[in-house]
């Protein structure tokens, strides 16, 4: 079992700690409906990418929420 010679004093401990943090994750804006969305992936709201419709998301919907998302992407259309 390994059992440490010395001390390990704060500052090398707070210089070996100083490289280990979390990167905040950069977002892209979705062309179509206008959310954040991670960067080379498909937009989950609206199924978009690139300008182009990868996934039908509407067809995995009930009609009920068939309506309040038409009426969020029109609405984010008409801002744009």
């Amino acid at each position: 079992m390994a059992v440490p010679r010395h001390k390990h004093t704060r500052s090398s401990v707070g210089q070996r700690r100083m490289h280990i943090f979390i990167n905040p994750v950069a977002l892209a804006t979705c062309k179509k409906c206008g959310r954040a969305v991670k960067p080379h992936t498909i937009c989950s709201n609206c199924g978009y990418y690139k300008g182009k419709e990868m996934i039908n998301v509407m067809a995995k919907l009930t009609k009920k929420e068939k309506k309040v998302r038409e009426k969020e992407i029109k609405e984010a259309e008409k801002n744009n």
